[in-house]
């Protein structure tokens, strides 16, 4: 099962140098095979995002994702975006630009779009409890939703102990996504 990890300015810091400590110290402890810059408050995001996929490189197994912007994401030479709920319509401009898509969602319906418009991958979420994502959705719910569909779903949402990770692995789901999972 894939690992997908997440990072937060709360754990990793906007800092660059700490920044990249920490994530190459949870690259070598966790060794996630995706990995996302996600910080929505960072004004100097761009260098922190290219500081982000130098780390990623150092590792040949780990795919780097940038949070919302497709043409950074190219500039940079991460290997794909992951794009939010709201960006739809840019799933086609980022696979033009010859990057991996990774889309997240919250509802079975939002999952096929994403399989149709050609996303590579989605995060599909909550699945437990977490903080202000509203109700989870369950084992059930992500089970059935793996029944009608093919894309490479990635159980998001709550994920922090093994449990949680062995409840996803029983599941036909890729992988798992997290943030606090990979403190």
């Amino acid at each position: 099962m894939e690992k997908y990890l997440i990072t937060s300015k709360e754990f990793y810091t906007d800092i660059p140098t700490t920044f990249r400590d920490i994530l190459y110290e949870q690259f070598k402890k966790h060794k996630p095979t995706y990995a996302l810059y996600r910080d929505k408050s960072n004004p100097n995001y761009d260098n922190q995002a290219l500081y982000f996929v130098e780390v990623c490189k150092q590792f040949e197994t780990i795919k780097s994702f940038i949070h919302r912007d497709a043409k950074l994401a190219k500039s940079l030479d991460a290997t794909g975006v992951h794009l939010t709920s709201t960006q739809f319509d840019e799933i086609q401009t980022a696979k033009e630009l010859g990057l991996e898509v990774i889309i997240s969602t919250h509802t079975h319906e939002e999952v096929l779009k994403a399989e149709l418009l050609g996303a590579d991958a989605v995060t599909y979420s909550p699945i437990f409890a977490s903080p202000d994502k509203g109700k989870p959705k369950g084992i059930d719910d992500l089970n059935n939703l793996l029944k009608k569909c093919k894309i490479k779903v990635f159980a998001l949402g709550g994920i922090v102990t093994q449990e949680h990770v062995n409840k996803i692995q029983k599941s036909r789901a890729y992988g798992f996504a997290s943030i606090r999972y990979f403190y």
